[in-house]
This record gives C-alpha cells, sequence and structure tokens, in this order.
C-alpha cells in the first residue's frame, strides 16, 4: 500500500501535503455537489445549474493535472 501510494505521488508529481489538499477539495466540491444535485431533484427551482457548475469545475481541475 505505501509502495502505491509512493508511486501514484511520484506520478502526479506531488508531495503528500500538496495531494491531501487537492484531494480534499476535489472531494469537498464532490460533496458539496451532490447535496445540491439530491436538493434540486427535490425542488427543481433550486440550485439548477450548481450541480453541473461544480462538475465544470472539477474537470478544469483534475484535467490541469
Amino acid at each position: 500500500m505505501i509502495k502505491k501510494s509512493k508511486e501514484h505521488l511520484d506520478l502526479v508529481n506531488e508531495t503528500y501535503i500538496q495531494h491531501f489538499k487537492v484531494a480534499f477539495n476535489v472531494s469537498r466540491l464532490m460533496i458539496v455537489g451532490g447535496f445540491q444535485a439530491i436538493i434540486h431533484a427535490i425542488c427543481p427551482a433550486v440550485f439548477q445549474n450548481s450541480a453541473s457548475d461544480k462538475i465544470k469545475r472539477l474537470h478544469e481541475k483534475v484535467s490541469k493535472r
């Protein structure tokens, strides 16, 4: 497990802390976007673009890596 983690960090050219920050921010956006999508499913007038905006931001963030 440690060896694979080191290989992954080398592959993305990040330290553990750098990777933690990126992964944490990605997961935070996914969780918030997920809740917004659930609320939107219940009440379509709310968060009309929020979840899709999060998806676009995540795609941009991950694609640049």
